[in-house]
């Protein structure tokens, strides 16, 4: 008996209710603001036109950030899709403790961020943490890694290599754990050796698997500013500032609610266009690669 076409949309009603509530009006709603003088000393939301958005084409710190945003993100997350692959066929042979390996493996990714950068700020610590206490037995000068520029990008990035590679291994394992094995096993015959096999057989397969997670974690790695927060404040001056936590400058912390709105808009609008084209290139190249 087919179920009456009422009652159907009254099933995807709360659904679409909750779609409007938690994404539609609060864009609508951040949009409105944008062109607003909304702020702390202007409680009414005056129209001003494109003004804000005007301010930022000038704003260079903003467009350092993104720009700073952009390297770390690809940075981060090519080095974390390595070794979150390296990993993964590690675990995915039969070695000796796999599953406690497993376990360990996603142990960094089971901790909140804001956690993890306060362990690794007193881990970074130019008097007191072990890092340089390392450098100092083995002769080296301390280095300070939270108020240069240079280092605090590096510990910034360690940060997320630490926490994010075990996500990448998950999501690698599992399409490992997933593939066919007739593949294998042609090749064995014809005598492939490992890199052979993994070069023309594993890398190929794990195509679409590779996309689909660079992709995610480069989502997840354009929001980054908590970690930015409890780590470094976006400091040495501005030198690990991302658009997140520059963002809550402006609209929390100056309270400067207009004109964070449009900055949140543009840098939204940014993210979408740049992925897209990152998807489209991935999955370009990844059909011609199956085409060959």
């Amino acid at each position: 008996m087919d179920i009456p076409r009422r009652y159907k949309s009254m099933f995807v009603l709360p659904g679409l209710i909750t779609l409007v509530l938690i994404i539609i009006f609060p864009l609508l709603f951040t949009i409105r603001v944008s062109f607003s003088s909304w702020n702390v000393s202007s409680p009414q939301m005056d129209f001003v036109g494109v003004a804000n958005y005007v301010t930022m084409l000038s704003d260079g710190r903003f467009w350092a950030g993104t720009l700073r945003l952009v390297l770390l993100a690809g940075g981060t997350v090519l080095i974390q899709y390595v070794l979150g692959f390296g990993l993964a066929l590690l675990v995915w042979r039969n070695v000796l403790g796999r599953r406690l390996w497993r376990v360990l493996f996603l142990v960094p990714m089971m901790t909140t961020p804001v956690v993890m950068a306060a362990i690794w700020q007193t881990i970074f610590h130019e008097s007191l943490g072990p890092v340089n206490d390392l450098l100092g037995r083995l002769g080296l000068e301390p280095v300070r890694w939270l108020t240069e520029a240079g280092p605090a990008v590096v510990a910034l990035m360690t940060v997320e290599v630490w926490q994010w590679t075990p996500f990448m291994f998950l999501l690698m394992l599992a399409g490992l754990l997933s593939l066919p094995k007739e593949p294998f096993m042609a090749a064995a015959i014809d005598g492939a050796g490992a890199w052979r096999t993994f070069r023309e057989v594993t890398f190929p397969l794990m195509a679409p698997v590779s996309v689909s997670a660079v992709i995610i974690r480069l989502i997840e790695a354009s929001k980054l500013s908590d970690t930015v927060y409890v780590l470094t404040s976006g400091g040495p001056g501005s030198a690990t500032e991302s658009p997140g936590y520059y963002l809550y400058i402006r609209a929390l912390k100056e309270q400067q609610t207009g004109y964070g709105g449009s900055l949140s808009l543009t840098y939204l609008i940014l993210m979408i266009v740049t992925l897209t084209v990152v998807a489209a290139l991935l999955a370009r190249a990844l059909k011609v690669k199956g085409d060959s």
